[in-house]
């Protein structure tokens, strides 16, 4: 029976990243694209369970890790989900979408 990431505990989590960075990195030197964008999204995934959702605030914006031509503002957080919208450098808001709190980074003023 597979267990959940929720139900990991830090050592486990630790433990499944370097497992996924592994297979990340096979699959770069294989040239498999798609399975690269998936394994860096459970990356990202596993590292959000290893955050305090509590400390992201609904309201805040954040800048994006790997993405430094938007920020992100918070409008809802969902367990390790930031809901919210990305505001490019022109300050255009796009459509609301969910993010894995692993991605925002710094908070900004806005």
């Amino acid at each position: 029976m597979r267990m959940l990431y929720s139900d990991y505990t830090v050592e486990q989590l630790r433990e499944e990243l370097g497992k996924l960075q592994e297979k990340r990195q096979k699959a770069e030197q294989m040239g498999e694209v798609n399975k690269v964008a998936i394994l860096e999204r459970k990356m990202q995934i596993v590292a959000s369970y290893m955050l305090n959702p509590d400390d992201y605030e609904s309201g805040a914006t954040y800048t994006l890790n790997g993405d430094p031509g938007f920020r992100f503002k918070v409008n809802d957080i969902h367990g390790i989900m930031a809901w919210g919208h990305r505001i490019n450098l022109l300050n255009e808001m796009h459509e609301e979408e969910a993010l894995p709190i692993s991605l925002l980074a710094d908070k900004v003023d806005d």
